[in-house]
């Protein structure tokens, strides 16, 4: 006998036998590709073609295949398609089931997958919930793959991270100094002495969830690693833990430090998955690394 996939509560019998837009899949074998940008790793659906999962589903699609016992496992999923604004658009679901505006290393790994595809070669324009970002990637002499990403421009400001109040934001939360910024996405910005003491599980999520973050918030704790160098670590809302690596992460805890003037413009931001490479300037760009892990089918 086959076995079935248990399905979440979302994702019960009814809603496959009764609606229409699913009905249709249900004996459908989906191609996925596994891909990681220094360990944050992400499930691709290629919609180039068409839909595959329904707009309504993508997010219990997410909750079902993230899951690294009872699916294929992934810090999200992410869908590729046409766009009418850019050279390709991306959408990105989480385990929650909520869409993400924007992901740094997940933009570099749908990079190389259009890279490899020939959906794009060299340079291309990315569509995305926080805006267009224009990419430039290809493989090094050793053969790895690597993408230089145009990042939303750090926003400082409270309205735009957004939090309560207004000016910048500066708050004492869990005993600890918070900065914020937005990438792209919301991110709070705490500096420590020493990252490996910090018991990220117990304090992050109480800066998470903090009323003054009305959409909440990712935490990155970030320790100083010399000059131009920083080493952090990320609580990634959606998630709900902490994960190997955050691009849109990195750069706001380069963007943060850079603001206080504690860095100069260009940061080498070690993650606990990778090396980041973030530029500060009148453009801010993240460079790194996307590979490409697996290739595989779902029967639906």
């Amino acid at each position: 006998m086959e076995a079935i996939p248990k399905l979440p509560p979302s994702l019960c019998r009814d809603q496959l036998q009764t609606n229409p837009g699913v009905t249709q899949y249900s004996s459908m074998e989906i191609t996925f590709t596994k891909l990681h940008g220094n360990g944050n790793d992400f499930i691709l659906i290629d919609e180039m073609n068409g839909p595959i999962i329904p707009d309504e589903m993508k997010g219990t699609f997410a909750a079902l295949y993230c899951d690294r016992r009872f699916g294929i496992g992934g810090d999200g999923v992410l869908f590729i398609s046409p766009s009418t604004s850019a050279g390709v658009k991306m959408r990105l679901f989480q385990p929650d089931e909520s869409e993400a505006e924007m992901c740094g290393n997940g933009i570099r790994c749908l990079a190389k997958y259009a890279h490899d595809a020939g959906y794009a070669t060299g340079a291309c324009t990315v569509e995305t919930l926080a805006g267009v970002m224009p990419v430039e990637m290809g493989y090094d002499d050793e053969g790895e793959f690597w993408a230089t990403i145009e990042m939303v421009d750090p926003a400082f400001e409270r309205s735009a991270v957004p939090a309560t109040g207004e000016g910048e934001y500066h708050e004492e939360i869990e005993g600890f100094t918070v900065y914020a910024a937005n990438t792209g996405v919301p991110h709070a910005v705490v500096f420590v002495e020493n990252l490996e003491k910090v018991e990220i599980m117990a304090v992050a999520p109480g800066i998470r969830h903090h009323p003054s973050f009305p959409k909440g918030a990712n935490v990155n704790f970030v320790q100083r690693n010399g000059e131009g160098s920083l080493r952090i670590r990320t609580f990634e809302r959606g998630i709900e833990g902490e994960t190997k690596s955050c691009g849109t992460g990195a750069t706001a805890s380069a963007a943060v430090a850079h603001h206080l003037g504690l860095v100069g413009p260009e940061i080498r931001v070690e993650t606990r998955g990778g090396p980041l490479v973030i530029r500060c300037g009148e453009k801010t760009t993240m460079t790194g690394p996307a590979a490409t892990v697996f290739s595989g089918a779902i029967e639906w």
